[in-house]
């Protein structure tokens, strides 16, 4: 598995997958402006079709995960993992002493690999989705 820095020319296929993962996909001008942004982890797996992609964004020493998106028939070989380590380790390079991220609480596969990398449950938000769910604040130390 070989994950790759996604540029901004790769944007529309990204936000094809994302809307194929999420009911709210983000458009390829926004996942471009998200590119743009100072601190910005964004890598895939697969060319030259993402199998997945991670967007990561580092302010001082504090790192989000913004979304994980995997093809749906590519869920189960390891992506999702190999783009959180990869995205997690360049975190912690940028100086990052946590790491935090939402995830629905409907989404049981996303919360499972999200435990298994380490993350813990931190807080929940209240109908924070648009279908109504809450989400997962989850979080994960990476030094002291």
């Amino acid at each position: 598995m070989i994950i790759h820095h996604v540029e901004k020319p790769g944007c529309g296929t990204l936000a094809q997958l994302h809307a194929d993962c999420f009911p709210r996909g983000w458009s390829a001008l926004e996942l471009a402006e998200l590119l743009a942004e100072p601190g910005m982890i964004s890598l895939s797996e697969g060319r030259p079709k993402a199998r997945g992609f991670i967007l990561c964004r580092v302010v001082l020493d504090e790192a989000e995960i913004l979304t994980l998106a995997v093809a749906r028939e590519c869920r189960g070989l390891g992506i999702g993992h190999a783009l959180l380590d990869q995205a997690v380790s360049r975190a912690e390079l940028a100086g990052a002493k946590s790491v935090f991220l939402e995830v629905s609480t409907r989404n049981e596969a996303a919360i499972t690999l999200y435990t298994k990398c380490g993350f813990v449950r931190g807080g929940l938000r209240r109908d924070y989705y648009a279908d109504g769910s809450d989400a997962l604040v989850m979080e994960k130390t990476l030094r002291e």
